[in-house]
């Protein structure tokens, strides 16, 4: 790539309608506030603006089974109760309820994810946004932390048609277990993870998972405790990242910018300002490889917007004005109304040695990665999705979704997010009668927390991964199906347990 990079921007005003149900943290409404400042920071009018064509069925069976998918197509408010073994089978519950229009909300954010990266395989354009995609928690064969389809592995089954080898970057505070799980035994996509590990949803993410048979040291996990800020995270993101560049030089890159590693998130427990969240995206810019970014989760939604806003910003290569302009849903960031926002007080659990042997380990591993092996492609097969169907929306609706949609969001106050509906506090991690709560419903195994100077701490918090020479012999047979809720899978060993709202946060 020359010059300034060619984005292309895919947007449905339909997303923002869709209501996952009363109290629950996941707001596709999110999404069409993100667009609207877009529109009104003026920015929108540098990008290619796409609707995005529907994903099929078929499409999307390309990854999951046909009777997920079949159920999912289905199933709807009215007739789930005539269906409870197979809500129970494909784990639709609490976390991932059956909500009115359902599939189309699947159609609409995959359709995003796999028309972005066919323009990237027809060098059509330099990089994608979608913030309705990155749902990495979804599995073949079952729903899992908010997610249903998983729009990121059918977008890389989609560039693997064309690229030799795909990397995906999650910055999602929980891990991409989907994902990971999906191409865990194979070299031509490499994963890597930075999440919150330990009594976390969904339990996955060990230094020590690093995958198996071909896929060895293809996967790369970074785990990571509470109150993580900027400069501890970006100086671990940019060492790992450079090394991951250097040893496997993708073809392209998928990254998901999950938003609920930022401070104050309404389930999250890092500490991350939105600049520092940012400084990730505008890193993996400077490598000038195809890019597709996708959004995740992030449940303060206001910060959500915010965050996406100003990454949609960087790719473009502006710093926003800190002053947010007057928008559609300005009473929302009150009462700064600023698009930065300041990280807390909070302690940074993660010492220096803990994250300095975390670093050492993951060098270690990528060391051992072979040589890129130089294989043409002869016969590419045919798009998934056809770009015709893809509309450009030279005029986007400023206010993104109709006012009879506007009505109807506002007409439940659990919506509305300004004063009351979103709030930053949460119930405590570290409350005494939380951890009871958990040990009875989910029957997670509580690790003691010991106060440990220098290289025993590292031992400590690392295990055998600290001075172990083959990681893989700790990683399990199989990735089973995984616990039930939140932006990140659960591992076979919590299947059953509490999902990402139950589980990190009570009764939300």
């Amino acid at each position: 790539m020359s010059g300034k990079p060619k984005i292309s921007y895919f947007y449905d005003p339909d997303v923002g309608n869709f209501y996952y149900g009363q109290g629950h943290p996941m707001k596709p409404h999110r999404v069409r506030m993100t667009h609207n400042l877009l529109l009104h920071y003026g920015i929108y009018k540098e990008m290619e603006v796409f609707r995005p064509a529907l994903a099929s069925a078929e499409d999307m069976t390309k990854f999951h089974s046909d009777e997920y998918i079949e159920f999912l197509r289905l199933i709807t408010p009215d007739n789930q109760h005539e269906h409870m073994r197979q809500l129970k089978r494909f784990n639709c519950a609490e976390d991932c309820p059956v909500f009115d229009g359902l599939f189309n909300f699947c159609q609409i954010y995959t359709g995003g994810s796999v028309g972005g990266a066919v323009r990237l395989n027809h060098k059509q354009t330099d990089t994608v946004v979608n913030w309705a995609g990155g749902l990495h928690h979804a599995k073949k064969n079952e729903a899992s932390g908010f997610c249903y389809v998983n729009d990121i592995v059918l977008a890389i089954l989609e560039l693997l048609k064309v690229h030799q080898r795909v990397l995906y970057i999650d910055i999602d505070i929980h891990h991409g277990d989907g994902v990971e799980e999906a191409f865990y035994t194979t070299d031509r996509v490499m994963t890597v993870s930075f999440h919150k590990f330990g009594e976390y949803f969904p339990g996955t993410g060990h230094l020590q998972d690093v995958g198996q048979h071909r896929g060895k040291y293809y996967s790369v996990n970074v785990p990571l405790k509470d109150g993580i800020d900027d400069e501890a995270y970006v100086a671990l993101f940019k060492p790992v990242m450079a090394k991951v560049m250097e040893m496997y030089q993708p073809d392209a890159v998928v990254f998901q910018s999950g938003a609920d590693s930022l401070t104050g998130d309404r389930l999250g427990c890092f500490n991350l300002s939105i600049r520092g969240h940012g400084e990730c995206l505008k890193y993996m810019q400077t490598f000038n490889v195809p890019l597709l970014v996708l959004g995740g989760g992030g449940y303060t939604i206001r910060n959500v917007a915010r965050c996406w806003t100003y990454e949609t910003g960087c790719l473009l290569g502006h710093d926003l004005d800190n002053k947010l302009p007057v928008n559609d849903y300005s009473e929302y960031f009150g009462p700064t109304h600023e698009l930065q926002i300041q990280p807390s007080n909070m302690e940074n659990q993660n010492t220096p040695e803990y994250l300095q042997g975390i670093l050492n380990k993951i060098l270690e591993n990528l060391s051992k990665i072979p040589p890129k092996p130089s294989v043409p492609f002869h016969d590419v097969p045919p798009d998934a999705i056809d770009q015709d169907a893809m509309r450009v929306k030279e005029d986007p609706d400023a206010k993104g979704g109709g006012a009879e949609a506007e009505a109807a969001r506002r007409s439940d106050p659990r919506e509305l997010e300004p004063e009351d509906g979103d709030v930053d506090d949460k119930p405590s991690r570290h409350d005494a009668s939380m951890r009871d709560v958990e040990d009875v419903d989910g029957g997670e195994k509580k690790v003691k927390e010991e106060k440990v100077e220098g290289a025993d701490a590292v031992k400590a918090e690392l295990g055998d991964a600290a001075d172990v020479d083959d990681p893989d012999a700790a990683v399990k047979a199989e990735k089973g199906g995984e616990g039930a809720t939140d932006a990140n899978d659960g591992d076979a060993a919590n299947a059953g347990g509490p999902g990402i709202m139950a589980s990190d946060h009570g009764d939300q």
